[in-house]
């Protein structure tokens, strides 16, 4: 092995004390931001814990050219995702609220239907777009901004849904129970509140679908819809579907297609026929054309399903003919947006920055701009305005305005959500490469304790990554899964690796794991540790390891091939892959990766699952999980449990109610998962830095 280095510029600000659980905690999500029309006013979407009420809260503001700061829009802690109207007039949005009391705060634990809500941009109170009890599962406006399209579950009438309650009782019938998405289209009126639900008391009421007044179905899918795309020219409609359960079984599944309204329900025309997942519809100006991506590990339009970073394409909407675009670039397509002109501008990841690049054909170039990670680009129709966030390891995350995509190192800074970060002593930190035992140049982070920036033999925390389709690089995190910086406050060397299987390093890199989903990834972290010591840099007396999801496998199969960390904090990570394969809502990439399914290479999945290999295990591992996980099955944390009890090693097992894979749903779940994995790494490290202190 050879070839290791530091390479990269440290950089730190702050000039204040380390910052502290609490304080860390505090971080506030910009979760979404959206330019008005005419590029004078944005609107935008924040998350932040709500600490008394044990969720998370999300609100709306809005900025205005020549305001003094944000003006606070729809505040009831349950509204996102919002969409201006084309005027300019309105701002739609999705809320949970109660329909009844907008203003008040839900019961504990009640549950409201999340419905598409409408409020002025220039005042007023918010109302709902209709009462009946369906969730919106996406929205849209029209091309005019006269009517809203929404997708829905298609409802049962009463009189059906009261048989299958009398014959099926409380019985889940797991596959034959779901039904697929209405498309539907209500006209906005006089964009005032809308009268309740109608009692149904005919028996033709009773057999009636119980819809909005006003309600028009322009076409049913089998399949949920998840994005909706008027054409901007009028008269065509495009929507993406995926699978009804939310589960990535079947490819087939997640297509676009189009459908031209009529004065009754129309069929819909499948536009595209592949094995990819596309996200994000985007028309051309004339409306002949639709842009969209297909992401890091999401498959493949081109061919059978392939583990490959993220890229572009247009398709024409007549022909269906498919280009691919950016395909000179090497790295990872994240985003896109139009500008006012119809000019495409991407966000791609090279390495550890993610950056602007314009796009023509399959040409790629890098625009000027800051280092770090930009994210969330939004172009307004009738402005070269460009919206978007920026961070850095060192620079916290906050929404910002460029005069346009040629402008993006002036652009000026809207929001100032996360200014105590800045306050403080921030990480300093470089990257670092090492050689694998393949020949294969492999590349890293370190973060430095405050003040440590070039010692040597410091204490470490190699921290992994999940996906694996993602990388660690110059962008900013503070939360239950990204407490990276944390770590380094209180007194840790974290170790990043981005290893086999990382995106922004090319196709082949990403897909280097295949079939060896764990132990090819394992060299790499391992070499990199290796390397790290024989440098100077890391005590080899003083390691522990930690990761989530694919970081949390990663962990469980590292810990059965050296004895050489004190201590572990894993989370939500498999250690046997048939039983995950069946649990796992993605089950098609597992497959992918392991050569088939658990019948067809059963070899695979036993030699790269770490429970086969327990016996080898001597460290300390304390192992979380959320008990509604669907990406990796609470079952899995209670193998690993079972496991280290049996073998007396020294253990902690976390689970966290109500929660799925990404711990969204009460902040103090994730709090304490990170309070405690401090708390654990210090128990074990037998060092003399105490952890910081918490709520």
């Amino acid at each position: 092995m050879g070839g290791a280095g530091l390479c990269g510029q440290a950089r730190s600000i702050g000039t204040g004390t380390p910052l502290t659980l609490d304080q860390y905690f505090s971080f506030v999500e910009i979760t979404s931001a959206r330019l008005s029309p005419d590029g004078t006013a944005a609107v935008i979407g924040t998350s932040r814990a709500d600490w008394d009420h044990n969720r998370f809260r999300d609100d709306l503001w809005l900025w205005r050219e020549g305001h003094d700061g944000l003006i606070p829009l729809a505040q009831s802690g349950h509204d996102s995702n919002p969409e201006w109207s084309p005027d300019g007039r309105y701002i739609a949005f999705l809320s949970d609220r109660a329909s009844d009391a907008p203003n008040a705060e839900p019961a504990e634990g009640s549950k409201e239907i999340q419905r598409v809500w409408i409020v002025s941009a220039a005042a007023g109170e918010p109302f709902p777009l209709y009462s009946e009890p369906l969730k919106t599962h996406n929205f849209a406006w029209n091309q005019d901004g006269t009517a809203i399209l929404f997708s829905t579950t298609e409802p049962l009438s009463k009189s059906t849904e009261e048989a299958e309650k009398r014959e099926w009782k409380d019985v889940s019938r797991w596959r034959d129970q779901e039904r697929g998405d209405l498309l539907l289209e209500i006209p906005l009126r006089d964009a005032s509140p809308k009268p309740g639900p109608i009692v149904n008391g005919s028996k033709r009421e009773q057999a009636a679908l119980p819809l909005p007044e006003h309600a028009r179905v322009i076409t049913k899918s089998t399949y949920a819809i998840q994005e909706i795309a008027p054409a901007p020219t009028g008269g065509v409609i495009a929507f993406l579907t995926g699978s009804v359960s939310g589960r990535l079984e079947h490819p087939e599944a997640y297509e676009i297609y189009v459908v031209t309204p009529g004065a009754a329900e129309t069929q819909a025309r499948q536009l595209t026929h592949n094995e990819g997942l596309e996200r994000q519809l985007r028309w051309n100006k004339a409306g002949t054309e639709l842009y969209f991506g297909v992401y890091a590990e999401s498959g493949s339009v081109e061919g059978k399903y392939a583990a490959v970073q993220g890229r572009l394409y247009a398709v024409d909407v007549a022909s269906g003919k498919l280009q691919r675009l950016g395909s000179d670039f090497g790295g990872n397509w994240t985003d896109f947006a139009l500008t006012n002109q119809g000019n495409l501008i991407g966000l791609g990841q090279l390495a550890t920055e993610v950056q602007v690049y314009t796009i023509d054909g399959g040409k790629a170039n890098k625009l000027k701009g800051h280092s770090g990670s930009y994210e969330g680009l939004h172009t307004p129709e009738r402005s070269p305005r460009v919206l978007f966030r920026h961070s850095g390891i060192d620079e916290p995350t906050e929404l910002f305005l460029a005069a346009d995509a040629g402008h993006l190192a002036s652009a000026r800074q809207l929001t100032h959500f996360n200014d105590l970060f800045a306050e403080h002593f921030m990480p300093q930190w470089k990257t670092y490469h090492w050689t694998a035992d393949d020949g294969a140049p492999v590349e890293g982070v370190l973060m430095y304790p405050p003040g440590k920036l070039g010692q040597q033999h410091l204490r470490m925390l190699t921290l992994i990554h999940g996906g694996p389709s993602d990388a660690d690089g110059n962008r900013f995190g503070a939360d239950w899964y990204n407490w990276a910086e944390l770590a380094a406050a209180n007194g840790w060397l974290v170790f990043q690796p981005n290893y086999r299987g990382s995106s922004g390093y090319g196709d082949a890199f990403l897909s280097g794991l295949i079939p060896h989903l764990v132990s090819r990834p394992g060299k790499d972290i391992l070499e990199g540790v290796d390397a790290l010591v024989k440098d100077g840099i890391a005590d080899p007396d003083h390691l522990a390891i930690g990761g989530y999801s694919y970081g949390g496998y990663m962990t469980n199969w590292l810990i059965t091939q050296t004895t050489r960390f004190r201590s572990a904090v894993s989370g939500a990570g498999a250690v046997e892959h048939a039983a995950n394969w069946g649990n796992d809502d993605e089950t098609f990439d597992d497959a992918f990766y392991l050569g088939g399914r658990p019948w067809e290479a059963p070899e695979m999945y036993q030699q790269e699952a770490a429970l086969f290999q327990f016996n080898k295990v001597r460290t300390p591992v304390h192992d979380v999980i959320g008990a509604d996980d669907i990406r990796v099955s609470a079952s899995q944390g209670y193998l690993i449990e079972r496991a280290l009890d049996a073998l007396g090693i020294p253990h902690a097992f976390l689970i966290f109610p109500g929660e799925g894979h990404s711990l969204g749903n009460n902040p103090w779940h994730g709090y304490i998962k990170v309070r405690e994995e401090l708390k654990w790494l210090e128990k074990y490290d037998r060092g003399t830095t105490a952890a910081a202190g918490g709520r």
